[in-house]
C-alpha cells in the first residue's frame, strides 16, 4: 500500500509540474507588458523599468521560469545577499522562511509558503485573492454533489426496481441527456427559465452570490442563490450516478443471495435496503468522491453565468482585465486540489479493491 501511495503522489507531482510549465509559458507570452497594465496612463519609462525589474522580467525567459518555480514551490532556493540576481530573497514577497540548509556564503534551501505573485490590477497577493474566493467554489461544489448524490441514488434505485418500464426508459433518457448537455448551455437555460420566466413562482434570482451586501444592513446570507447554480453544476454527476446506481442495482438484484432472500419470504423493501443497496453503492461512492474534484474545475462557466463569487468567476474576470497572475494562480490551485482529490480517490479504490494495488 505504501509503494502504491508513493507512485500516486509522484504521478500527481508530475501532472502538477506539467500544468505549471504550460501555464507559465502560455500566459507569459500573452501578458504583454505587465508594468504598462499596472501603471496605465500614469506610466513613464523609469517606473516601467522599476516594475519590470521587480517582476524579474529583466532576466531571460528560462530564468524567469525557474524564478516562478522557485516562488510557487514550498521548498525553494534563495541567496541571502545584496544584488539583483534571479534568486535574491525578498521578505516583502516571500515572508518568513525557515532555512533547511544554509551555507556560509548566504545560499540557502528554505521552507516557505508558496508565493503566487501579485495581481496586476489590485496589487494584492494572488494567494489572498484566491483564499477569499475559494470557499464560494467549495460550497457550490459540495452543494452540487449532495444534490446529485441524493437525487441520483434515489432515481437509480427507482429505475432498477422498475426495469424495462416507461419510467425506467424515461429517466435513462433524461440521464443520457444530462451527460450530453454542456454546462454553459444548461446554465443559461436554467437561469433564464427559473430565475426570470418563473421567478415569481420560484422566488429565485438569475444571478447572485452567497452573501448580499446592503449599504445600510451590511452582509446578509442568501442561501436561495445557491439553488440554481448547485443544481446546474450537479446535472452531469447526477446523470452518471443514476446510471451507475441503476446498473449496479440490476447486477446485485440478479445475484443468488438475493434470490435466496426472496425465496425465504423477505419483503421487497428489506431485500433492497438491507441487502442489495449496500453492495450496489460501492462503485457509486468511489465515483462520487472522484466527481467532487471535477466539480471544482468545472464551475467556471456556472459561476460566471450565475454571478456566483468563486474561483471560476474570479478567473473569467481576471481574463477580462488581463490580470494573468490571478488566472495562473487560480489554475494552479484548482489543479492542485483536483490532483489531491484524485490521489485520495485512488487510495479509496486501493482500500476497497486490493487488486488495484497489484495492478
Amino acid at each position: 500500500m505504501f509503494s502504491f501511495l508513493i507512485k500516486r503522489i509522484l504521478y500527481g507531482l508530475l501532472v502538477l509540474f506539467g500544468v505549471v510549465t504550460a501555464v507559465f509559458f502560455l500566459f507569459n507570452n500573452l501578458s504583454g507588458d505587465p508594468a504598462q497594465m499596472m501603471m496605465g496612463q500614469r506610466s513613464d519609462v523609469s517606473s516601467i523599468e522599476t516594475i519590470n525589474k521587480d517582476l524579474g522580467r529583466n532576466f531571460p525567459l528560462h530564468k524567469q521560469y525557474f524564478m516562478y518555480l522557485n516562488d510557487i514551490s514550498p521548498i525553494s532556493f534563495f541567496q541571502f545577499k545584496e544584488g539583483d540576481g534571479p534568486f535574491i530573497f525578498d521578505e516583502s514577497k516571500h515572508g518568513t522562511v525557515n532555512p533547511i540548509i544554509k551555507t556560509k556564503n548566504g545560499n540557502a534551501i528554505v521552507f516557505k509558503k508558496p508565493y503566487l505573485r501579485r495581481s496586476y490590477q489590485s496589487g494584492k497577493k494572488v494567494s489572498q485573492i484566491i483564499y477569499e474566493a475559494l470557499p464560494g467554489t467549495a460550497i457550490l461544489a459540495l452543494a452540487a454533489i449532495i444534490i446529485a448524490t441524493l437525487i441520483g441514488i434515489s432515481l437509480g434505485v427507482w429505475t432498477s426496481l422498475h426495469h424495462n418500464t416507461f419510467s425506467d426508459r424515461f429517466w435513462v433518457f433524461v440521464s443520457i441527456l444530462g451527460m450530453a448537455v454542456p454546462s454553459f448551455f444548461a446554465s443559461i437555460i436554467i437561469a433564464w427559465l427559473f430565475g426570470y420566466v418563473f421567478s415569481d413562482i420560484t422566488g429565485l434570482n438569475m444571478t447572485g452570490s452567497l452573501y448580499a451586501v446592503d449599504p445600510f444592513k451590511g452582509e446578509s446570507l442568501q442561501l436561495k442563490n445557491l439553488i440554481l447554480p448547485a443544481l446546474t453544476l450537479g446535472i452531469r454527476p447526477l446523470a452518471i450516478i443514476v446510471q451507475l446506481t441503476r446498473n449496479s442495482m440490476l447486477d446485485v438484484l440478479s445475484q443468488d443471495y438475493i434470490r435466496t432472500a426472496r425465496s425465504k419470504g423477505l419483503s421487497k423493501n428489506k431485500i433492497v435496503w438491507k441487502h442489495a443497496i449496500k453492495n450496489a453503492l460501492n462503485p457509486v461512492i468511489t465515483a462520487i468522491s472522484g466527481w467532487f474534484g471535477s466539480l471544482l474545475a468545472g464551475a467556471v462557466f456556472v459561476e460566471y453565468i450565475f454571478g456566483w463569487k468563486g474561483i471560476g468567476k474570479l478567473t473569467i474576470d481576471a481574463l477580462d482585465t488581463f490580470d494573468f497572475p490571478v488566472v495562473m494562480g487560480a489554475v494552479l490551485v484548482v489543479s492542485f486540489f483536483f490532483i489531491i482529490i484524485n490521489i485520495l480517490v485512488d487510495i479509496v479504490y486501493g482500500i476497497i479493491d486490493p487488486r488495484i494495488r497489484l495492478q
